[in-house]
């Protein structure tokens, strides 16, 4: 059946599993979740102009156009297998707690320089985006990143196995999606997962040099490529400061990017060090650095009318909200405000570390501080101010306007706190 159905998938290469969003001879997965049942959908997916529908209930079937299958998901999953296995091009796998995405951004505006390479697009890193993902790749590719998320023990290995990486990254290992995980140690555990992944078929792995607790969970005679600024590096880059893009030196070569905060030293870095582990000419290397913009409400600098806005709205857990609070910190400005939201998925440890960044900022001596959020709002025992909802900071900002401010605003994607922005 898998043959079957990518024969079919070459002659039309593209896969939709919204029927919102249907592309012309477009193969229709009518996936299931807890609230829907896109084999019910599938009879509009053909109408809009798919070519064929695959579904796993007999009685959606109305022709010759709908592929009747077990189990849609994993069919995609096997599909997506499929199509590795035809695909000559090395894979990069990317994972970690914070900075996959930007780093995948990096590799990709590197490693394009040189090679046709393709990459995961936006944030698809679970169970369906990364089958979607490798599925994007057509078979004249040179390069391909794969970005891949979890949240939850043995997630990592799954994805390794469908997408199965050449070479692979884990960027760093903090507190995230504890609810899944249970612990720090179950989300090393899990993220380590590609190590093994890699270790098993002799594939590569990138380290930065200072990821002691990544270096020692390293499996026995695994190759290393090691990056950062310590003298024994394979790849030696200097970090140069950040005020407040970050600024890093290699081989003589000062290279300015349009990256805010310190912590993005470490993703700068290992795409330097892909890019020459690879072959890439530096000078083509400090372009595609340079070149690059973040979007997507991650570590944005927006100029508004009145203020300068660090908006990094996209997500937060413990590790990276400590990160953007010892940031701000040090960036030089005469008016720092920092506006703090929730942060998500935490489990038990949830007021614990809520408490944690309250703690934090306290002693960043940042004066000006908003906490915004049910979990913020019932901790906060400070003068600082906290609201429960961003709608309720948003009417306070409205009411009392901050002018020639650099303002921070950071917490998990459902806080929304993007929609500060037009009253700053």
């Amino acid at each position: 059946m898998i043959n079957k159905i990518y024969d079919i998938y070459l002659e039309n290469p593209w896969i939709s599993i919204d029927t919102r969003k249907i592309r012309r001879g477009a193969l229709f997965f009518a996936l299931k979740g807890p609230n829907f049942n896109a084999n019910e959908l599938a009879i509009e997916a053909l109408k809009s102009g798919a070519s064929f529908a695959i579904v796993d209930e007999e009685k959606y079937v109305l022709d010759h156009r709908y592929i009747l299958v077990d189990d849609v998901l994993k069919t995609l999953q096997q599909l997506a297998k499929h199509h590795r296995k035809k695909l000559r091009c090395p894979i990069l796998g990317i994972t970690g707690t914070n900075g996959k995405t930007t780093s995948k951004e990096l590799c990709l505006q590197v490693l394009k320089q040189k090679f046709k390479t393709v990459a995961t697009l936006g944030n698809l890193n679970n169970h369906i985006g990364v089958p979607l993902s490798l599925l994007s790749i057509p078979l004249d590719t040179e390069f391909a990143i794969i970005e891949m998320g979890a949240n939850h023990l043995g997630e990592i290995k799954f994805l390794s196995e469908i997408a199965d990486p050449n070479y692979g990254v884990i960027t760093n290992v903090g507190k995230a999606h504890l609810e899944g995980f249970g612990s720090l140690d179950g989300v090393l555990e899990t993220k380590t997962e590609l190590y093994r992944f890699l270790a098993k078929k002799n594939g590569s792995v990138f380290v930065k040099d200072n990821q002691q607790i990544l270096i020692e969970n390293l499996p026995e005679g695994c190759p290393k490529i090691s990056f950062g600024q310590m003298g024994d590096s394979r790849y030696q880059i200097t970090y140069k400061g950040a005020q407040p893009y970050v600024r890093v030196e290699v081989e003589s070569e000062e290279i300015q990017s349009q990256l805010i905060g310190d912590y993005n030293f470490d993703n700068i870095a290992l795409s330097i060090a892909i890019g020459l582990e690879f072959g890439i000419d530096l000078k083509k290397i400090k372009k595609g650095i340079e070149e690059y913009a973040p979007t997507n409400n991650r570590s944005q600098i927006i100029k508004t009318q009145l203020n300068t806005v660090l908006l990094d709205a996209y997500n937060a857990n413990p590790m990276s909200v400590e990160k953007a609070i010892q940031n701000l910190s040090n960036i030089n400005h005469s008016n720092k405000i920092m506006i703090l939201g929730d942060m998500f998925e935490l489990g038990q440890e949830q007021d614990k570390e809520h408490v944690n960044v309250i703690n934090q900022s306290l002693n960043s001596g940042i004066k000006e501080v908003y906490f915004v959020g049910d979990i913020f709002n019932r901790l906060n025992q400070t003068t600082y101010k906290s609201f429960k909802t961003t709608n309720e900071l948003k009417q306070y900002f409205k009411r009392n306007q901050m002018k020639e401010a650099f303002v921070l605003i950071k917490g998990s994607r459902g806080m929304k706190l993007e929609q500060l922005l037009d009253c700053l």
